[in-house]
């Protein structure tokens, strides 16, 4: 039978900063910059609708299988990652491909494109989280 650990969680916060340091004092993590700073579930079908989001402060639809979110909080530099998936509910085909356009890419939105096989298409589920730092 297995013994049982209790962690200890450690750290130092300083202006919603929490660095947590590892077991032995062998590594230092900052939790803020580890969790996601956006995401939404976008029906881009139709009149295009957020199912759920966060820091998401509005889409523009541009055109087919086109999508611009504007974030609620600005990141800090235009070196943020993100990634998604896509859905198609009406056919056997659930795996869409979202992709940012790195040329629109800025620190307030990313104009993301959805589709299949280089074809972009009306999307009912647009799935994506963005992480980095924000201004």
């Amino acid at each position: 039978m297995a013994t049982l650990k209790t962690n200890t969680l450690t750290g130092t916060s300083t202006a919603g900063s929490i660095a947590v340091t590892g077991e032995g004092g062998s590594t230092t993590t900052n939790l803020q910059q580890g969790l996601i700073k956006a995401f939404m579930d976008l029906d881009g079908t139709g009149t295009i609708a957020l199912n759920e989001s966060f820091n998401i402060s509005g889409v523009t639809d541009n055109g087919t299988g086109y999508y611009t979110p504007a974030y609620t909080n600005n990141f800090g530099n235009i070196f943020y990652g993100w990634g998604g998936n896509g859905e198609f509910a009406n056919t056997d085909y659930h795996g869409r491909q979202p992709h940012c356009i790195s040329d629109y890419q800025t620190t307030s939105s990313c104009r993301i494109g959805c589709g299949i096989n280089s074809s972009l298409e009306d999307c009912e589920h647009i799935r994506t989280g963005w992480w980095g730092d924000l201004a």
